[in-house]
């Protein structure tokens, strides 16, 4: 054996080792900034703001009050509004007649254009699908009022063709209603379509040649090896529908601005005549907070009923 000491491992100096610690790639950082910076200022500020206003005193007409903190108080008279109450009763309404319609009619069209004899028109379908939602609902309501007009409305005219009178599409009570849930049944139903032909899709084939084999019912087929694909895509459907109707303005106000008389004046409606007709923006705040809390409530018990996830 040798006298020498054998050599001890040289260790890297603490400045090369921090260097690499400290270096910091500003590559992802630089991709990732601007969504981030949109994010939070089309996002996250104007929530900041309006849970700040709603929590004071804010009315344009009357400056010289300032902007006192009142708690609660915008949130207790927004829930004692019997106007407000009754707006979200013709909100909950109005998704009653329309989302339960539109699943339906979007899983019926996607289940018959993945059908094999369909499968050639799927393609052109489906951009014919997307021109509607790709539609913004300002232009819907401009569409609407030319389709609906009592005078000169493509309806009235396809009616007088059999004999019929002219019907008062927006300007009767009991019609509209029907007439804007039928717009937006127009607008988002292929939207529901484009989902379920994803999920449906998504189905293996070898298990639905299997079950064909072991019945040649339709509904069992669909309701015990289709549908689980598809409850994750309509989960999402009903969550973005809900926000989407919680917050319809556009194409409403454009058809017949809440009216005749109340019978239209959805709840967003409602708090944008609170803020930007009365001019209490602490109150349309706190109604519009109130909002948000019960999309994200029904948001959780949506998946917790509807949610299934499909094991692979």
């Amino acid at each position: 054996m040798s006298d020498y000491p054998q050599s001890m491992p040289v260790s890297p100096s603490p400045k090369a080792t921090g260097g690499a610690r400290r270096r910091v790639d500003w590559v992802p950082i630089s991709m990732i900034a601007p969504a981030v910076i949109v994010l939070l200022a089309v996002g996250v500020y104007p929530l900041l703001t309006a849970v700040r206003t709603s929590f004071q005193q804010m009315q344009i007409t009357k400056p010289y009050l300032g902007t006192p903190f009142v708690g609660f108080d915008n949130y207790a008279k927004a829930l004692s509004d019997p106007l407000f109450v009754s707006a979200l009763g013709r909100t909950g309404l109005f998704f009653l007649y329309t989302v339960p319609i539109q699943v339906v009619l979007g899983v019926a069209v996607a289940l018959l254009l993945t059908s094999t004899r369909w499968r050639k028109l799927s393609a052109v379908t489906r951009v014919l699908l997307v021109l509607p939602i790709a539609t913004t609902p300002t232009v819907v309501g401009l569409i609407g009022r030319l389709v609906y007009n009592r005078d000169f409305g493509l309806l009235n005219w396809i009616a007088s063709l059999f004999g019929s009178e002219p019907l008062n599409w927006l300007g009767d009570p009991r019609m509209a209603m029907l007439t804007i849930a039928l717009t937006d049944t127009w607008q988002w139903m292929p939207f529901v379509a484009l989902v379920a032909m994803s999920g449906l899709t998504s189905v293996p084939s070898d298990i639905v040649e299997a079950s064909r084999l072991e019945t040649n019912n339709w509904w069992e087929i669909f309701r015990h090896v289709q549908l689980p694909y598809l409850l994750p895509g309509l989960t999402a459907v009903l969550i973005i529908r809900t926000a989407d109707i919680l917050k319809l303005f556009d194409m409403v106000f454009v058809l017949t601005r809440g009216g005749p008389g109340v019978s239209t004046e959805l709840v967003s409606v409602y708090v944008q005549r609170v803020g930007f007709r009365v001019f209490d923006l602490g109150l349309a705040s706190a109604m519009a907070i109130i909002l948000l809390i019960i999309c994200n409530v029904l948001a959780q018990l949506y998946i917790r009923i509807f949610y299934r996830e499909v094991e692979g």
